[in-house]
């Protein structure tokens, strides 16, 4: 029986343990979270901004400007700009875009995959190493941003992407990312990025009067670029605030859960004492009455 209770005991060491630490990560998490819903909610605005901006002009752009970025090809070749985090412990969180890219090219690339033509670009150590695991091509240059977030290093992984689309390494590039809407939620999406999408004729405004200077083509050769980099970044922003929201809400479930194993255990380690006493009272009184026969 005292095996039994120092068991009991032992788990419940365990377990307080194990709470302390997930409602430390919690408090960690939340705070990151701070800052980071802070970037992408300032980002945000400006980021689509701009986007709907160059899809409008490009759209509108007539049939002898030259735009490289927007050529659309027979999609043969196609990167993945995959972004997940570069630790654990958030839930499903990495499971879902990992899930997603999938998906994808399942449902879309298939006969690419076969003939091997799929290529993920991921940036999060946890994308890396599951597409490396499972035999996939990859670019491995860009996996560890997360460990120095910044515009300029964000920058070069976009301007590798778009290199490589000139040099028509890839036909068709997406990003796959989850959009941050609020700690517990997250929306996991996948957006082209190159070709830039041009704006359908039923939902375009016709009455887009811009007026360029220098030329039209001029200037979209200098602008596409910068516009294209902001949107690598504003979506790794939205990823990273997406995983601190993740890891702050998986780790109140751990510590909820803690608290309902705590009380299970408890309830346990007292019964089991209780049947100990009860046991040691029944031997108490045997011997007594065996003393006194």
């Amino acid at each position: 029986m005292s095996g039994q209770l120092k068991e009991v005991r032992n788990r419940i060491k365990s377990v307080s343990s194990t709470q302390q630490i997930t409602k430390a990560m919690k408090m960690v998490s939340a705070a990151k979270l701070r800052r980071a819903q802070d970037a992408i909610l300032q980002m945000r605005p400006y980021s689509r901004k701009l986007q709907a901006m160059l899809s409008n002009i490009v759209s509108a752009a007539s049939s002898d400007v030259s735009l490289p970025l927007a050529e659309v090809r027979p999609i043969e070749r196609i990167l993945f700009i995959t972004v997940t985090s570069d630790r654990g412990l958030c839930g499903a969180y990495n499971a879902n875009v990992i899930k997603l890219t999938r998906q994808i090219i399942e449902s879309k690339y298939s006969s690419q995959m076969a003939k091997g033509n799929i290529t993920i670009l991921p940036i999060g150590k946890k994308g890396y190493e599951f597409f490396q695991r499972n035999n996939f091509k990859l670019v491995d240059n860009f996996w560890d941003i997360f460990s120095d977030l910044s515009f300029e290093n964000v920058r070069r992984a976009a301007q590798y992407a778009q290199q490589a689309f000139l040099n028509k390494e890839y036909d068709h590039i997406e990003i796959v990312y989850s959009q941050f809407k609020n700690a517990a939620t997250q929306n996991f999406v996948s957006e082209q990025y190159l070709p830039i999408p041009r704006v359908e004729q039923s939902n375009k405004k016709m009455n887009v009067d811009f007026i360029f200077e220098p030329s039209m083509e001029e200037l979209l050769l200098e602008l596409m670029p910068k516009i294209l980099n902001t949107q690598v970044y504003k979506s790794v922003l939205d990823a990273n605030a997406s995983e601190h929201g993740a890891r702050m809400t998986a780790m109140d479930k751990a510590s909820e859960n803690a608290n309902e194993l705590l009380k299970s255990l408890k309830i346990s380690y007292n019964r089991a004492r209780q049947a100990a006493i009860t046991t040691e009272l029944t031997e108490i009184v045997s011997g007594a009455a065996a003393l006194q026969g």
